[in-house]
């Protein structure tokens, strides 16, 4: 890699973010509204692709993380009264102290089994979310009022149902996890993910210890996907138990796929194309599905390594 390398990836990503700002004042409404929540939920497919595509460690259970921060945010506002803020911060910390356990217990094993542990404590999550109804509103969720939504500095008032304002801060949020996700992946780190990902016996041979690195990694993969899910919550104000489903933990997975797993705008780029595609076909067929399905079918047989990954392979390769 040049050394001009990490000048041009840092200027391609304030590019990016520069690009989605601008959109803000151009785009109509409805999709202005989409992009906002497009920007949200590539926050979780990059918390996905932290563990995924740099360690290699395949889960189907990060949903519960998103969860963690969903119900953590929401139930922080509608059952206790908590301000904004702190129910985001409240969101992290839920996920992230439940990405440490599940960490310290799912490391223990490797491969497959890991994924189907990760699966298996994603559905205890579900399951204890459709318990205790009575508190987070089981299947049919709860609506976080518009009120409790809202930011007060002094005299002056941020109110996240505003378009502009949720656009904002959404981009906000997207434009910090990516520079956080872009340092790491470029820190010694980041070096020492990908070395495990490639082979851990000599990563291990080297004097690394790659359980700590791994268990970093899925500390930071849940904290950025809790901070997904907590920002949803609050700027879309829905809170509901289909977001910590099994089934919702393979859409951050499909994302990175499409988009280029470690890559770092792999995860927008991955969930840009899935909400564009399904929007304008379903506008056109109720069999959207179906056109959906040759579109990936295509993407996989002209990008095997998603659309970012094939870029980087094939033309630019200091891309990160």
């Amino acid at each position: 890699m040049s050394e001009a390398s990490p000048a041009k990836a840092y200027a391609l990503h304030l590019c990016v973010i520069a690009l989605l700002f601008l959109l803000s004042f151009v785009l109509p409404e409805y999709y202005h509204g989409l992009l906002a929540r497009i920007m949200v939920l590539a926050v979780f497919a990059m918390g996905y692709n932290m563990l995924f595509g740099y360690v290699g460690l395949l889960s189907l259970g990060h949903a519960m993380f998103f969860g963690a921060g969903l119900y953590g945010a929401g139930l922080a506002v509608i059952q206790l009264g908590w301000g904004v803020p702190l129910a985001f911060l409240g969101g992290i910390a839920c996920g992230a102290v439940l990405a440490l356990v599940i960490g310290l217990l799912a490391l223990r094993t490797t491969g497959v089994a890991f994924m189907i542990v990760t699966m298996m404590f994603a559905q205890v999550f579900y399951l204890v979310i459709l318990y205790f109804s009575s508190w987070t509103g089981g299947d049919q969720g709860m609506v976080v009022p518009q009120p409790a939504r809202v930011l007060t500095f002094g005299a002056a008032a941020l109110d996240l149902t505003n378009p502009t304002v949720r656009y904002m801060t959404a981009l906000a949020l997207f434009s910090i996890v990516l520079l956080i996700t872009l340092g790491i992946v470029r820190s010694r780190h980041g070096r020492v993910l990908i070395a495990i990902r490639e082979n851990e016996e000599r990563t291990k041979m080297l004097g690394y210890d790659t359980f700590s690195n791994k268990l970093a990694a899925v500390v930071v993969s849940g904290t950025i996907c809790a901070a997904s899910g907590a920002a949803y919550a609050l700027l879309f104000g829905y809170v509901g138990s289909s977001f910590a489903s099994v089934q919702y933990s393979i859409l951050p997975l499909l994302w990175v796929l499409l988009g280029g797993a470690a890559t770092t705008l792999g995860p927008l780029i991955g969930t840009v194309f899935m909400y564009y595609v399904i929007d304008v076909t379903s506008g056109y067929t109720s069999a959207y599905l179906l056109i959906v399905g040759i579109a990936l079918i295509l993407l996989v047989l002209f990008f095997p390594k998603g659309i970012l990954g094939s870029i980087r392979q094939r033309w630019l390769g200091w891309l990160p």
